[in-house]
């Protein structure tokens, strides 16, 4: 009688968890985090982990456990470099905009949730802090837009969301000949509007 009644409290739980995930759903909301970026270079120079931080919005459209989440944030993303015995800095601010899909499984509010894609960064500003003689010969120019890809996963309770993910920098983001790709880790927290 025992086995009877685990079996059918299984098939049960099963059957709701795989209920919610067919009915079709829309949320839109907010998100705000740190992120924490670095710099790989062709051997130029030694980079380290710098933080920063993004806040914008996202918008969530899925079913059958799979979804599509478009973002739009700002971004301030600090990287440090090491050359010639000093450290330097560079802060670059950007609009990013990635394109993610995704799985999600979970009901009654509470879920985990699988994800990657391409993302789009549009560069609106760098503050550049190159100290000692690299100072004066070196300006660092960056390109207006670069191109990454994400992976992520994300726990859902109610109306919060907490999201890791990593962000691998596809594109060059320097026009002086040095290969530069933005590397980061993004940890953000979102809260679902509707």
């Amino acid at each position: 009688m025992k086995k009877l009644v685990l079996s059918i409290a299984f098939i049960l739980s099963i059957t709701l968890t795989c209920k919610a995930q067919i009915i079709p759903s829309f949320q839109f909301g907010v998100k705000g985090g740190i992120n924490l970026s670095n710099f790989s270079t062709d051997n130029t120079f030694s980079s380290d982990n710098r933080a920063g931080y993004l806040g914008g919005i996202w918008l969530r459209v899925g079913a059958l456990g799979f979804n599509f989440q478009p973002e739009l944030y700002y971004a301030s993303k600090t990287a440090s470099f090491n050359s010639g015995g000093t450290t330097n800095s560079i802060t670059l601010k950007s609009i990013d905009v990635p394109a993610l899909v995704g799985f999600k499984v979970g009901t009654f509010g509470i879920g985990a949730r699988v994800y990657t894609g391409p993302m789009a960064s549009f560069i609106i500003g760098d503050e550049q802090t190159i100290n000692g003689a690299l100072g004066s010969i070196v300006h660092l120019n960056f390109k207006n837009q670069n191109y990454a890809w994400q992976f992520g996963a994300g726990v859902d309770i109610s109306k919060l969301s907490i999201d890791l993910r990593y962000e691998k920098g596809l594109s060059n983001l320097n026009n002086n000949g040095y290969d530069q790709k933005l590397n980061l880790f993004n940890l953000t927290a979102a809260y679902k509007l509707f």
